[in-house]
């Protein structure tokens, strides 16, 4: 399921992150990659708030929709 479906506060792992190269490479370079653990913390006017790698990172709801969780 798309990320933007998950629960918030709940802790998921990356199946797939879906896009271009270039958009693969940005959510890489985020910490986006398979098999990595994440959770929503917040969804705020369509964006989501997202903690991965002890990191929290924001995006929008069409780059969220690319990460399969």
């Amino acid at each position: 399921m798309p990320l933007i479906l998950a629960d918030r506060g709940k802790s998921v792992f990356i199946k797939k992150v879906s896009g271009n190269d270039e958009t693969r490479r940005f959510l890489a370079s985020l910490g986006f990659i398979v098999g990595e653990a994440i959770t929503i913390i917040s969804e705020i006017g369509g964006n989501v708030i997202i903690n991965v790698k002890n990191s929290r990172i924001a995006l929008d709801k069409s780059m969220a929709s690319r990460i399969i969780v």
